[in-house]
């Protein structure tokens, strides 16, 4: 797949990782878009998935408020305005704005 970058209009995002197809590739990254928060507590489907093969590690840069549930091995970043997805080489970069509450 090659390099790109994407915005979205969000509130919260999921990140997660699916094993390959084969044993030549890495781990595929797995991005859920929503439209609300928590998610995962709701069961709710997202808008839209991003399914990036190959990659090798997931960076996130430039947001403050992410938790990382053991349960499901997934980040959950929410309270976003929006976020940008990019890919080069076999690394995700993900940064966004978030509206903190206080």
């Amino acid at each position: 797949m090659k390099d790109f970058q994407k915005k979205f209009k969000v509130k919260s995002v999921t990140v997660s990782r699916k094993p390959s197809e084969t044993k030549e590739e890495t781990w595929s990254a797995f991005i859920g878009l929503f439209d609300e928060n928590n998610p995962h507590l709701k069961g709710r489907a997202p808008f839209e998935v991003l399914d990036i093969p190959n990659i090798e590690k997931i960076r996130v840069r430039e947001l403050r408020n992410i938790s990382y549930y053991l349960m499901g091995n997934d980040l959950i970043i929410n309270n976003l305005e929006e976020v940008s997805i990019a890919r080069e080489g076999s690394v995700v970069i993900i940064t966004g704005k978030q509206n903190l509450p206080k």
